[in-house]
């Protein structure tokens, strides 16, 4: 009976020895996890400005375009009214 004790009280030790191996383990992936936030975030604000940069970049060149067509527009225009005169 005792022999069955001890045999209980060894599952016991060593369920709670495999429990906090894994804890270890959970615990270390989550630091390392917790230590890639800050690159993580700084990653994100760059190419937050990057982006905007770009938007920026997009919003002027439509603008150009606008200019440039209205431009050849008249300059076609002209053109007619020269073919037609």
């Amino acid at each position: 009976m005792e022999a069955d004790n001890l045999a209980l009280l060894e599952e016991k030790i060593q369920r709670i020895i495999d429990a906090m191996s894994q804890l270890r383990s959970e615990r270390s992936r989550a630091l390392d996890a917790a230590g890639e936030v800050p690159e993580l975030k700084a990653q994100i604000a760059s190419l937050t400005r990057e982006l905007e940069a770009v938007r920026a970049e997009r919003d002027a060149l439509k603008a150009d375009k606008d200019v440039v067509r209205q431009r050849v527009q008249k300059l076609l225009e002209h053109i007619d009214t020269l073919n037609a005169g």
